[in-house]
């Protein structure tokens, strides 16, 4: 195989059904990458166990034993102070309390150093390593999927807050009277309104409302899938979703500036794939909401990342 260098990290990205890693060197290089189920097991041991093996074969595979200076690792409700996953509802084995997955996992890899975050916070680094951040030092990483979740960089590090859980800005409060009821267990969350499952949830209750003609309508079970492919064909409830939405995203996005003072805010997930329809109606919205001072200062862009290779290479950066 080729003779690498001693510069090689391994980024693994946890999912809710299937967990992604990947070899990477100092030029942002997936050199080679695998994928196991995360949603074999119940318990966390026997998904370690599975994860490690495979990590030593992709090693093997490679001829990289030895070379492997760190494994950085991106997931739900990920603690990067303590290195602990805790009450990941989402992960078939992380609903019992406090796991203490980075020292299990580097245990079960013979020592090698292993650094934790949660997996808005790894896609953040990924982009300032290698991707539409680089070279920034001040941005907002909002990853519109499922859920929508938050990195913020400010003065060129992440922030963790006192407990390791800061930038949970999709669970910001949107609507304050009557707001749907988030996975959370709050109300009114720009998750509620603003991620796949959102966007699809206002389709139903649109349709619901009215007669109005839609392709929407002979559908079963909407998806953001869907919405996109419709307002592609000129479908006028689905283009109006895209503008509902990305005024609202605005309107939240003004919010965040505020607080932060942003280069940029940088867009990821599947729903970002829907920009040709949201960054019109959310750089309007935003620009309308914020206060002068910021006002078409900030840039809306997104990511730079090779969509098959973002969240290995969001994991990886943590380890460099």
């Amino acid at each position: 195989m080729e003779n690498f260098d001693q510069n090689l990290v391994i980024g693994v990205d946890v999912g809710g059904q299937t967990s992604k890693c990947g070899i990477v060197d100092t030029r942002g290089t997936v050199i080679a990458q695998t994928v196991i189920r995360t949603d074999n097991h119940n318990t966390v041991e026997p998904y370690i166990a599975e994860l490690a093996d495979a990590l030593k074969r992709l090693i093997a595979e490679v001829g990289a034993e030895g070379k492997i200076r760190g494994i950085g690792v991106g997931a739900p409700n990920a603690n990067y102070y303590t290195g602990d996953i805790e009450n990941a509802v989402n992960l078939s084995w992380g609903r019992s309390g406090s796991l203490h997955f980075a020292a299990m996992l580097k245990e079960a890899m013979g020592g090698i150093p292993v650094t934790l975050t949660n997996d808005a916070n790894a896609a953040a680094m990924g982009e300032m390593t290698y991707g539409a951040a680089r070279g920034m030092k001040n941005f907002i990483m909002i990853t519109l999927g499922t859920g929508v979740g938050s990195g913020i960089v400010i003065n060129g590090e992440m922030v963790y807050g006192h407990d390791g859980f800061a930038g949970e800005l999709g669970h910001t409060t949107l609507v304050r009277h009557n707001g749907r009821l988030c996975n959370c267990g709050k109300n009114g969350c720009l998750e509620a309104y603003c991620s796949a499952i959102g966007i699809a949830r206002t389709a139903r209750e649109w349709l619901d409302m009215t007669d109005e003609p839609s392709l929407l309508r002979k559908l079963d079970k909407i998806t953001a899938k869907d919405i996109y492919e419709a307002a592609k064909e000129g479908d006028a409830l689905a283009l109006r979703l895209f503008d509902y939405t990305g005024t609202l995203l605005g309107m939240a996005f003004a919010d965040f500036i505020e607080f932060s003072a942003p280069e940029a805010i940088v867009l990821f997930g599947g729903m970002a794939k829907s920009k040709e329809f949201l960054t019109e109606p959310i750089e309007r919205s935003m620009n309308a909401n914020v206060l002068p001072l910021w006002r078409g200062k900030v840039k809306l862009v997104y990511s730079a990342l090779k969509e098959s290779d973002a969240a290995i290479l969001g994991a990886s950066a943590l380890a460099w």
